[in-house]
């Protein structure tokens, strides 16, 4: 059932294409799914995160325009976040790994407000400064919606070339 439906994506019929729209959305909602690939998401994990890692870089930097240079690093750590949750759980729909990516992102954005000495100790480390921040913001929640969203955008995408590749 899941490939009859994609297929039919790639003909021109329009009735066949809102069919297949609809597809798309009701799959988005499934509580289950066929599952994605981990090896692409891993790819995707590892690309996303050298982009986040070149968007705080001073190399990079000047080449960037002052926006996408403030919020492309939370952006993409919220979409690695999706994509993590994706790996580690193929079958769950796209909305579930989103609202899973949102919520760890939101957590660990509220656990900067907590400041005790062993946990700023961690955030001391690039690692730790990397994975944990350093401080509360609400432009990052912002960003946090922004990438989850990037990650529902980018299944989408890949349903669709997928049934076009299978046409």
């Amino acid at each position: 059932m899941y490939s009859k439906h994609l297929v039919c994506c790639a003909e021109n019929n329009t009735e066949q294409q809102t069919g297949c729209l609809l597809y798309i959305k009701r799959r988005i909602h499934m509580a289950e799914m066929p599952p994605r690939p981990r090896l692409r998401y891993a790819l995707f994990i590892a690309v996303v995160i050298a982009l986040g890692l070149a968007s705080r870089t001073k190399s990079f930097q000047p080449y960037l325009p002052d926006f996408i240079s403030e919020y492309a690093g939370d952006t993409l750590w919220a979409l690695t976040a999706f994509l993590g949750f994706g790996f580690l759980f193929p079958r769950l729909s796209t909305w579930r790994v989103a609202a899973l990516a949102f919520g760890f992102a939101v957590c660990i954005e509220l656990s900067q407000l907590y400041h005790a000495p062993w946990i700023d100790a961690i955030r001391q480390t690039r690692l730790g400064g990397l994975a944990l921040g350093f401080g509360f913001l609400w432009s990052d929640l912002a960003c946090y919606v922004v990438g989850s969203l990037s990650g529902i955008g980018l299944e989408y995408l890949l349903d669709l070339v997928k049934a076009q590749k299978s046409a």
